[in-house]
């Protein structure tokens, strides 16, 4: 520790402690000796010499003297080096913060002085290569630079740089996979929920905007790490991870990064339609036109568009104004390959869902848009929605015209191909079958759920659709003392693939936790057991069954209340209602 206090005194000839230690160490006379040290080492001011005694009276230390002097030299110098950054011709005030830099550096390592000598370096446009490698090979001088130095020392060593983001990225998709499985089940709080300004807030895009500051190299040294993430796992979060840090940059105004990356204005376009969840007309054209002015030999582009398309936020974006669109049509009587809009939709629907393939095969060219999806699978949503209409129509019509009117509850065998063969009628199906959910359309979701069993690559067990299925089906919550629609949805659909697909396990287990009051006791008991995780079941699956139990273990009554207690249960009174309800 001692010898860390005077490191590099002696390269600039100024006597430490080991000199003194050494004079003391050979002389007869000490305190002659330490008396001489003091003079030739001590502050060197005429007026001083009368002073120091007066000090000495007060009982004050020479060494708390001595430190007070030199922390206030301190911020007076660290105050001058901040000034000279900023004043006279460029070349001159680096010029002469160089020269402070030569003359200090041997002190790096000193404790008090070391601040000084990392001030003079953060201002330094461009620190001496010399001078990095020292830093650089040293922990502790490393982890002490500024984010200025670090960024110099970073843009030529990637490695390094990477061992510094790597644990940003992980921390990042553990946090949107917390968010996937929080035990928040709710409709009007989920995944999609933040705006895409709140999410750039994030600590971890924070940070990297930081650490990248106005470099171009380590923005691409960034992007190239996400893209090999991407490539090698297929997780979407770092698709959301690229637009975020684009736009986190954009909001900061940094036009070193953002006019040279290709895609800053189709993401900017798309960030506005993410915050509105939907694509209107003015930004859809905006949108083609980008995509159309992809000119020859400039083709790798895409393949960062598809990757900014790819991010779930967008996905989300672009299927839910196709629904919205497909409705729309209904109304007009107009079919799908007759409305530009939702071509588009699709293409750039296609182009997300292609990123991967296209990254991995580096073919730079838009997906082909199959006809069959656009000529068979839209019109047969959209005979899905004239179903729905018709239904609640004849409901309303007096009961003398009525037959007894039956919902269809088969679907055509195409519909479920379609789900199992094409990845874009997948997408949209499942947003269909997402948004009847919502919409309470218990008949549609009865009807449309056996189509889900089989769906392509499982879409339908991915965790952001199962997310966005269980806060759904809190608005169902009166249906599950229902036996037919526990068995169709349990027994049909969830409980099968539990055993084969963990995470589907997980979303039943938050699921229940949150509607477990609602299913019917018998039924729930069913349930229950085969929920039972096994020796092979993660943590999570058995934390959450325990939590179940629990749960369901305070709902029990006591075998004697059961008996005791008098039903409470009187009829209601019957309330006449108005004619017009």
């Amino acid at each position: 520790g001692g010898a860390a206090m005077y490191a590099g005194l002696q390269e600039l000839g100024v006597a430490n402690g080991e000199d003194l230690k050494e004079t003391l160490t050979n002389c007869t006379e000490p305190l002659k000796a330490i008396e001489q040290f003091q003079t030739e080492n001590g502050v060197l001011l005429p007026s001083l010499q009368s002073a120091l005694p007066f000090l000495d009276l007060h009982g004050t230390p020479r060494l708390e003297f001595h430190q007070s002097v030199f922390d206030e030299l301190r911020e007076k110098l660290l105050e001058r080096v901040s000034a000279i950054a900023l004043e006279g011709k460029v070349e001159e005030r680096y010029k002469k913060l160089e020269d402070l830099l030569e003359k200090s550096f041997s002190l790096v390592k000193m404790p008090s002085i070391q601040p000084v000598v990392m001030c003079v370096m953060k201002h330094l446009p461009k620190v001496p290569e010399k001078k990095l490698k020292l830093v650089m090979a040293d922990k502790d001088l490393y982890k002490a630079c500024a984010v200025e130095v670090k960024r110099q020392i970073w843009q030529d060593n990637q490695a390094l740089f990477g061992d510094e983001v790597s644990p940003l990225l992980k921390q990042y998709i553990l946090e949107k996979e917390n968010i996937l499985f929080s035990n928040d089940v709710s409709v009007l709080h989920n995944f999609f929920t933040p705006s895409p300004k709140t999410r750039r807030q994030g600590e971890v895009v924070q940070k990297l905007t930081q650490m990248i500051g106005k470099n171009v190299k380590l923005y691409d040294m960034v992007l190239q790490f996400l893209r090999t993430l991407f490539l090698r796992t297929r997780n979407v979060h770092y698709c959301t991870l690229r637009a975020e840090l684009l736009m986190s940059l954009h909001d900061l105004d940094i036009s070193e990064i953002c006019t040279v990356d290709p895609c800053h204005k189709f993401t900017w376009c798309l960030d506005a339609c993410i915050r509105e969840k939907f694509v209107d007309n003015k930004r859809a054209r905006e949108l083609q036109g980008f995509l159309d002015g992809v000119k020859k030999g400039q083709e790798q582009v895409l393949g960062d568009l598809s990757m900014i398309l790819c991010d779930p936020f967008a996905i989300n974006t672009l299927a839910l104004s196709t629904i919205r669109h497909i409705q729309d049509l209904v109304g007009q009587d107009t079919l799908p390959r007759e409305s530009p809009d939702l071509l588009l939709l699709l293409r750039m629907l296609s182009l997300g869902q292609g990123a991967w393939d296209m990254i991995d095969s580096q073919v730079f060219k838009e997906p082909k848009m199959e006809a069959d999806l656009i000529t068979k699978f839209l019109p047969m949503l959209m005979s899905f929605v004239v179903d729905d209409h018709m239904f609640t129509v004849d409901q309303k019509l007096p009961s003398e015209e009525k037959g007894p009117i039956l919902y269809p509850t088969t679907i055509p065998e195409a519909f479920t191909k379609f789900l199992q063969e094409n990845r874009i009628a997948c997408e949209i199906g499942l947003y269909y079958f997402l948004h009847i959910t919502k919409q309470r359309n218990k008949n549609a979701f009865l009807r449309l759920l056996p189509a889900l069993v089989e769906t392509f690559s499982d879409l339908a067990f991915s965790d952001i659709f199962l997310h966005l299925l269980t806060g759904n089906l809190t608005l169902l919550g009166d249906e599950f003392a229902l036996e037919e629609f526990c068995t169709s949805l349990f027994d049909g659909f969830f409980l099968p693939v539990c055993s084969r697909k963990e995470n589907v396990h997980r979303h039943v287990l938050r699921l229940l936790l949150h509607l477990h009051h609602k299913v019917a006791p018998t039924k729930l008991e069913s349930i229950q057991k085969a929920l039972e995780p096994t020796k092979q079941s993660g943590e999570a699956v058995k934390e959450l069954y325990n939590q179940l139990t629990e749960k369901l273990e305070l709902r029990k009554p006591s075998p004697a209340e059961v008996t005791e207690t008098p039903s409470m249960e009187l009829p209601l009174p019957t309330v006449p209602t108005p004619a017009s309800l």
